[in-house]
């Protein structure tokens, strides 16, 4: 059985500095077994921990979309920011990976403003985040559970970690898998279990992204 954090960032990504061997000890201690790296538009740091780790790592993506953010996940190849959601879908699909939405209502208390959760982009999904330990509302959360059970998709569960001490607050404990499609079928049967991780969390983010902007640090750089 597998514990599977399935939102985490590196320092490769723009508002995050964890070093990758940091993220290794973190799930070691933790005994988190899988993890999807899932940077800002970049996948440097998913291919250089899944050479280096003890554990399952899958190459994801966190790709900023015209209509907001799409994950891949199983990729081999970066998919560029900027597109429609369409064709950021269908450029996941073309390396045979899979589709989530991650953090569907994340930030809003407000009705449903989120163009990512229609029934034409969710038609093209396969999984639904429905645990993000970011996630300040209780509500946002309930909200995201019943999107995936209202469209039949896989429900995932991650930290969305930008720090060490967020690894492994959501994961599934899943069954071992080889590949998406097991994966995917696996990640169906799984339990998830999370708890969220407070105001402060963004606050260390937000602290990378203004800090690496400031002083031009590329992005997938490990500086």
């Amino acid at each position: 059985m597998l514990k599977a954090d399935l939102h985490v960032h590196t320092c490769c990504s723009i508002d995050c500095f964890t070093p990758l061997e940091r993220i290794v000890e973190r799930c070691l201690d933790l005994e988190i077994s899988c993890v999807a790296i899932a940077d800002h538009n970049i996948i440097e740091g998913a291919l250089k921990l899944s050479e280096m780790a003890p554990f399952k790592v899958i190459v994801a993506e966190e790709v900023q979309t015209t209509a907001g953010e799409i994950m891949g996940l199983f990729l081999s190849e970066r998919v560029p920011p900027g597109l429609s959601p369409e064709e950021t879908i269908a450029r996941i699909k073309d390396q045979g990976g899979l589709v989530a939405i991650p953090h569907p209502f994340g930030r809003s208390l407000l009705g449903n403003t989120n163009k990512l959760t229609s029934p034409h982009i969710m038609s093209q999904v396969d999984i639904v985040e429905a645990y993000n330990s970011r996630t300040t509302f209780t509500r946002s959360i309930a909200r995201a559970q019943q999107l995936a059970i209202e469209h039949g998709k896989a429900a995932s569960a991650g930290s969305d970690a930008h720090t060490a001490s967020e690894i492994g607050r959501a994961y599934v404990e899943m069954d071992e898998f080889d590949g998406p499609e097991r994966f995917l079928a696996s990640l169906a049967r799984g339990t998830i279990i999370g708890r969220k991780s407070g105001y402060t969390a963004h606050f260390a983010s937000t602290w990378a992204r203004i800090r690496k902007r400031v002083l031009r640090i590329p992005s997938g750089s490990q500086a």
